[in-house]
């Protein structure tokens, strides 16, 4: 009776030491000065931002590319909570260099996550000529 007892505890244990599944969520954008607030339709930058989420530990991990600017990039963030057409301040910095290609990956608070889950989070890529922003693209979810 014992023996099954400490089998039934160790079993137990072991269920408790399980951690949860978490699922893999991927978004994307494209990155474009037409999406700029205001717009810039006279410019020819481009790119594209992959990012998956962890949805049991918030860390995000993304990559972008971007090609065309009328300079060096001087800067680059998610922004949000704001729909297309909307513009926000900075939820989180792209820490580094500013260069193409580049990954990076930041904790998101379980706010930012959900800003990210409900398509409110854009990225941008400022340059010294478009100080508030070059090319940007609103990160939704990739199918």
């Amino acid at each position: 009776m014992r023996s099954i007892l400490v089998a039934a505890a160790v079993a137990c244990v072991g269920l408790a030491s399980t951690p949860a599944w978490a699922e893999s969520m991927n978004f994307k954008a494209t990155l474009s000065p037409q999406e700029e607030v205001p717009p810039h339709p006279d410019l020819k930058g481009s790119g594209t931002v992959t990012a998956t989420l962890d949805t049991g530990t918030l860390q995000m991990t993304y990559k972008v590319q971007f090609d065309g600017l009328t300079g060096k990039p001087v800067a680059a963030h998610f922004h949000g909570p704001a729909p297309v057409g909307k513009n926000a301040g900075v939820q989180v910095p792209v820490a580094g260099g500013i260069m193409s290609p580049m990954e990076g990956s930041a904790t998101l608070t379980s706010e930012q996550a959900k800003m990210l889950e409900d398509g409110q989070l854009y990225f941008n890529v400022h340059t010294e000529a478009n100080k508030a922003g070059e090319v940007r693209g609103q990160m939704m979810k990739a199918m």
